[in-house]
């Protein structure tokens, strides 16, 4: 069975992807500036942080607030320690990188020692960019 190479890649595409990628940082830099005018319109309407909506000829725009909470873990450790409440705050072990790599350096462990134990993640990137001779 012959394995013809379905993944070719073309000048074409290669300015295509490029010509692509120009525009969307193009357009999400104008919805940027366009949501910062939304949102000074909203403020200055209804307040600051505060859900509105207005609607126009042919579009509705909506601003919604979302709150998170989340407690601040410096202070809220100290203040739970304060009241004696230590089975509230959790201990979490946690290898240090940095001394682990100066550990090894100094001679103090063995990178052997600690096989298995590396976990490696990896991501794709992809770049395109256009040659000086090129018109881009």
């Amino acid at each position: 069975m012959k394995n013809d190479n379905i993944y070719q890649i073309t000048e074409e595409m290669l300015a295509d992807y490029y010509d692509l990628s120009q525009r969307k940082k193009e357009i999400e830099y104008r919805m940027e500036e366009l949501k910062k005018i939304f949102h000074g319109y909203f403020d200055l309407e209804v307040g600051q942080n505060a859900n509105g909506e207005i609607e126009m000829e042919h579009f509705k725009v909506q601003r919604t607030i979302r709150n998170t909470e989340k407690f601040d873990d410096a202070e809220t450790v100290y203040r739970l320690e304060e009241l004696k409440l230590n089975d509230l705050v959790q201990i979490i072990k946690k290898p240090d990188g940095e001394k682990i790599k100066s550990a090894i350096h100094l001679g103090f462990l063995d990178e052997k020692d600690l096989e298995g134990c590396i976990v490696t993640n990896s991501t794709q990137a992809i770049y395109v960019k256009p040659l000086k001779s090129t018109k881009y």
